[in-house]
């Protein structure tokens, strides 16, 4: 759950996933030009693109989370810099392995009766 007020951004690009949760601040202070401190969610993507990291920080400390897709890719835009925002709903569909910019049902809910 993202918290109120906090917004997501996307790192465009590809990350080194080897960076941890200080190298990823460091990217989101002098790259983004941000402040990883901020309450903001940020996420980076490798260029497998079956991995994301997000860093977040709550007001107390930095956190840090990643995700595999077992099959598939993360969808991310073809921009090599700077970064794009998301809603919540945008992340739900991306970290599920959706496209997120034009998130389509891929089966028909059954007739009752």
């Amino acid at each position: 759950m993202i918290p109120p007020g906090a917004r997501v951004w996307l790192s465009m690009g590809h990350t080194d996933m080897r960076k941890g949760m200080q190298g990823l601040a460091l990217l989101v202070q002098e790259q983004l030009k941000r402040d990883p401190h901020g309450g903001d969610l940020y996420l980076f993507r490798g260029r497998a693109g079956s991995l994301v990291k997000i860093i977040w920080h709550d007001g107390i400390g930095m956190s840090l989370y990643a995700k595999r897709l077992e099959k598939g890719r993360f969808i991310w835009p073809q921009a090599k810099d700077g970064t794009v925002s998301l809603t919540s709903a945008q992340l739900a569909c991306l970290l599920d392995g959706i496209d997120w910019r034009n998130p389509q049902y891929s089966w028909r809910p059954a007739r009752a009766g």
